[in-house]
């Protein structure tokens, strides 16, 4: 899950799409062709969307996520450029033919520059629409290591971009396919790993919210519209280390857009995708206050066995922190371990996490996300789980992202 809000007026009016301002988004050396890429964890989809603010376009001169919306596959697995944002975020539970874990996250997104009544009369490639970012991240659980790097690109000749054909995202070699048979390829790589999946939806798409959104503060639009691939089965290789394996398990994909979502009382969420061993599924995202509250527009979506899902309010379900980790990096000190209960669906359980430090650490912020497991029963029955969990807001405010 992501959040995106920025308040126009505490940046300086742009020139959207002038070379200028992409040249300072995008800062040299670049050319045309070439995507910047890190080892070192520097930049998350929090800070992409900080970084574009300075490109704050009124939420006025885009669609808003608006009740109504009718869900449509696979129309709605490509781009939808009437929002300003939008992702492609797929996280996973991978193991090799030794039984080593991995968990991994591809992410692509767009954040959209001029809203689609100022994209006519130029022809010109420097004048771009949107800007066009992806994530990677691997999560060595026996190695304890955690390797992130990112790309960045303006894709203004064609070497990144949205919905061409069978591919739904790209950034020079990193792709996201949908194949004829409706499975997904994913394929990215660095020069510490690289990783290609094929990922086949096992159950129906879930919507999450109510009524086609998915709310995240009072107020119109303040909202996304989302669904999720709750159980993909996932089969590929995963070169790390110098190492090629074969790699088999269950990935989760996240699809949201909208274009203002945030609000000023807020200072950060707790997010999960949970995938459990009797064949359902949660997902649960807390909106946490700055008085130490829970928004009300917190909610989840329980999965059953058959795709059935079962809307889940803030009060239907509660969360405790059991452990903490605090991070030497950031300072940052996360609730890593939980106590989960939705007395609704008779679950009760633990979460923990397998490695520790999966912090992004940024600049000016810094968050948690990676791999956790699940211990617990389901209607008086053990039951056991692994999935994702995202921290943000414990190392100190999430700059730009709330008015």
């Amino acid at each position: 899950m992501d959040m995106t809000s920025c308040n126009s007026s505490s940046f300086p009016s742009s020139s959207l799409g002038t070379p200028s301002v992409l040249e300072a988004l995008l800062p040299a050396p670049l050319h045309e062709g070439e995507a910047l890429q890190r080892n070192s964890v520097k930049m998350s989809r929090i800070f992409l969307v900080w970084l574009l603010c300075v490109l704050q376009v009124s939420a006025a001169d885009w669609r808003l996520a608006l009740p109504g919306w009718q869900f449509e596959f696979p129309r709605d697995h490509h781009q939808h450029p009437e929002f300003k944002t939008e992702w492609w975020y797929f996280t996973g539970r991978l193991e090799d033919e030794s039984g080593d874990v991995f968990g991994y996250q591809i992410t692509f997104f767009r954040q959209g520059l001029r809203p689609l009544a100022d994209r006519g009369g130029t022809t010109s490639r420097f004048i771009v629409d949107d800007l066009k970012f992806a994530h990677f991240a691997i999560s060595d659980i026996h190695g304890q290591r955690f390797h992130f790097s990112q790309k960045r690109n303006r894709g203004a000749f064609g070497e990144a971009g949205f919905s061409d054909s069978d591919r739904l995202a790209w950034i020079e070699n990193w792709t996201l396919q949908l194949k004829p048979d409706g499975a997904f390829a994913l394929h990215a790589e660095d020069e510490a790993a690289e990783l290609q999946l094929r990922l086949e939806n096992t159950k129906p798409f879930v919507v999450h919210g109510e009524n086609g959104i998915s709310q995240k503060a009072d107020g119109v639009g303040r909202a996304s519209h989302y669904y999720s691939g709750t159980r993909l089965a996932t089969t590929g290789s995963l070169v790390l280390g110098g190492k090629s394996r074969p790699v088999h398990g269950e990935s989760w994909l996240d699809r949201e857009w909208g274009s203002n979502q945030l609000a000023p009382n807020q200072v950060g969420w707790n997010w999960f995708s949970l995938q459990f061993t009797d064949g359902t599924e949660l997902m649960l995202y807390q909106m946490r206050l700055k008085d130490g509250g829970l928004d009300p527009n917190s909610s989840g979506t329980f999965v059953d066995q058959n795709g059935a899902s079962q809307h889940l309010r803030r009060d239907d379900y509660q969360l405790v922190p059991t452990k903490y980790w605090t991070s030497k990096s950031s300072g940052g000190r996360y609730p890593i371990s939980w106590q989960l209960t939705v007395p609704k669906v008779g679950l009760h359980a633990e979460i923990s996490t397998p490695l520790e430090s999966q912090e992004l650490v940024l600049e000016p912020i810094a968050y948690w996300e990676g791999l956790v497991e699940i211990q617990g029963t389901r209607n008086a029955a053990a039951v056991r789980g692994h999935g994702y969990m995202e921290l943000t807001g414990y190392a100190g405010p999430l700059v730009g992202l709330s008015e």
